[in-house]
């Protein structure tokens, strides 16, 4: 009697895939930026193994290490969601809120801009007038 395997395969192409969706990725994305067309990054990622090189490249366009595409799982993915997000126990919820009204921000660096462009002005009104003294 044959025993079954216990352990599922690696397939990298599918966890590629998932970390290419979470990033907002999208394949023609992905496929320009490794210089290939969207059919390979497909049959990429229906392959249960990549050469290391690729994956290396993969990797850096997705924005992780080679390590974190091998180890990716579903699973981790929502247990980091559900302990370290809203609605969880932790006490990161207050990082979500701002302490200040992000429009005055705005206002305050749109003002700033109009001094600097007034100084400027004046400063190109100055070298024009000077130079139209030393061309009499």
């Amino acid at each position: 009697m044959e025993t079954p395997n216990t352990t599922k395969p690696m397939h990298i192409g599918r966890k590629i895939s998932r970390i290419r969706e979470l990033r907002g990725i999208k394949q023609e994305t992905l496929a320009s930026e490794l210089g290939v067309s969207q059919q390979t990054v497909s049959r990429m990622e229906q392959s249960e193994v990549l050469e290391e090189d690729v994956l290396a490249k993969v990797a850096g366009i997705l924005g992780v290490s080679p390590e974190a595409i091998k180890n990716y799982s579903d699973e981790a993915v929502i247990y980091n969601i559900q302990n370290n997000y809203d609605g969880s126990s932790s006490n990161y919820s207050g990082l979500h809120h701002c302490t200040f009204n992000p429009l005055d921000k705005v206002i305050e660096l749109v003002e700033e801009n109009k001094k600097l462009y007034e100084r400027l002005l004046l400063s190109e009104k100055e070298k024009n007038e000077s130079l139209r003294n030393t061309n009499r």
